[in-house]
Formats: structure tokens, C-alpha cells, sequence
């Protein structure tokens, strides 16, 4: 009898971050297509909705939902917007690097996205482990490859897994390379904003073989309040321009490879 309840929450849980998904995607969904998508009945997905309504997370509107006044999705939002066309320069050189048939961790973070979108385009054979709905979501729709989710505390406004559990997961495997965003990269290495964040990268990066970081220029010279990476531990540097200055001269001392996008 537990085994079935247990079975059922986590399809309720599913469906909840599937919601959420959609409506970062669109400004409404309707309750008759997410039924029809999760192969439910109506009354099952209005009850989804309420939930998510009561927790903030969307608002009940005629025949569905929309997302949830509270500026929930505002954060990721902005950062796909900002510096589009070089986010996905970045992306797309770096996707250029991954042979068929080799297994990665990728994070969450809108140059995650457009670096999993690349991977779809290209039709790149991979099995991927991602902390990130919106990265296992943009894999799901290429045949090439296979995701392995992460579990852990889902962070709503990044559309994302942190915490202990997702950290003590991803090291249940080990992989050929990682492909990391970041907030900031200076002189002193690379820094997050967001705590949790920051720990799944580090246990990304201790998993994989290779290490590549995807952050475009606008990003260096800066430095927030959770270091992720030193210098030394950064192995490939993917980027739309150049470093210079100190960060050039302690990125060339520690032999670091700078990928020109």
C-alpha cells in the first residue's frame, strides 16, 4: 500500500513541475491539455492547479492557469533575455565539443538551456545528469539522448533542484565532463550568487572527468558571495571574448584553455 501511495506522489509532484514549466513557456494553460498530456482526468489536473494556487505558485484562471502574480519567474526570465545572441555563441561552441556517446552534468541557468538546446540541434549522443527541469525537458524532445533528473528542493525560480539530496545523488555517478554556467568569474575564481547553486556545481565538477565553464564576457571582473571553482579548477573556459587584465594573466598561469565562442 505504500509503494502505490509513494507511486502517486511522485507522479502528483511530476505533474506539479510540468505545470510550472508550461507556464514559463506560455502565459495560460489549459486544464483540458495538461490532461491530455499527463493522461489524466480534469478534475485530477484543477486539483493540481489549486495546489500550486494555493501555494503561489499560479493563479486559477478560466478553463486553467497562469503563472502566479508574485514575480516568482521574474529572476531566470530576465537572464534569458539579457545577452541573448552571445549566450548562444557560447553555447553552441561548446556543444561542438561533445562526441557521440559521452555522458555529461549539466546545471541549471539560462546558458544551461541554450547550451542543451545546441546539443538537440546538433543531434549530439549523450546521457546527461541535469539538476535542471528546463535542461532534462529541451533533451526530452531530442531521440539522442538519454536525462537522468536529479532530485532534491525545487527551487521555483530557477525551475530547478538543489539541496543535500540532489549534491548526494549526482554522486552516485561519474562522468566524462560537465558543462557549468556561473554568475561571476574574477580573478580570485568563479563565484555564485545563489548558495545552492553553487554546492551542486561543486559536486558537478568532483564528478566529471572534464570540466568546462560557459560564461560570456560580461561576466568577468565580478565576484558574489558563494565561491564555486579557484582558478586551477576551472579546466576549460568557453567564452565570447577574450579575458584581460589580472584574470587574463591568472587564467594563462594556471594553463587554463579559453574556447573562443
Amino acid at each position: 500500500m505504500s509503494s502505490d501511495t509513494d507511486q502517486r506522489n511522485l507522479k502528483k509532484q511530476d505533474r506539479h513541475a510540468q505545470i510550472l514549466l508550461e507556464l514559463r513557456l506560455a502565459p495560460h494553460v489549459r486544464v483540458s491539455d495538461l490532461a491530455a498530456m499527463f493522461g489524466v482526468t480534469t478534475e485530477t489536473v484543477r486539483r493540481d492547479i489549486a495546489f500550486l494556487s494555493a501555494q503561489g505558485l499560479a493563479q486559477k484562471s478560466h478553463g486553467g492557469a497562469s503563472p502566479g502574480a508574485s514575480g516568482t519567474y521574474r529572476v531566470l526570465d530576465e537572464r534569458q533575455r539579457e545577452r541573448l545572441d552571445e549566450r548562444r555563441r557560447v553555447a553552441h561552441k561548446a556543444a561542438s565539443l561533445v562526441q557521440d556517446g559521452q555522458t555529461l552534468m549539466i546545471d541549471a541557468g539560462s546558458t544551461a538551456m541554450e547550451f542543451a538546446r545546441a546539443l538537440c540541434v546538433f543531434g549530439t549522443e549523450v546521457t546527461v545528469v541535469t539538476n535542471s527541469l528546463q535542461v532534462a525537458m529541451i533533451l526530452g524532445t531530442s531521440a539522442a539522448a538519454h536525462v537522468i533528473m536529479a532530485p532534491g528542493r525545487y527551487l521555483n525560480e530557477e525551475v530547478a533542484l538543489i539541496g543535500t539530496e540532489t549534491c548526494a545523488f549526482l554522486r552516485r555517478y561519474h562522468v566524462d565532463a560537465c558543462y557549468l554556467g556561473a554568475s561571476a568569474l574574477s580573478d580570485a575564481g568563479v563565484s555564485e550568487a545563489i548558495a545552492g547553486f553553487a554546492a551542486v556545481k561543486r559536486t558537478m565538477l568532483e564528478q566529471s572527468s572534464a570540466r568546462h565553464f560557459l560564461i560570456d564576457g560580461s561576466k568577468f571582473g565580478q565576484r558574489h558571495l558563494v565561491n564555486v571553482a579557484g582558478i586551477g579548477e576551472i579546466g576549460h573556459l568557453v567564452t565570447d571574448r577574450h579575458p584581460v587584465g589580472t584574470l587574463a594573466d591568472v587564467l594563462e598561469a594556471q594553463n587554463i584553455e579559453i574556447i573562443l565562442s
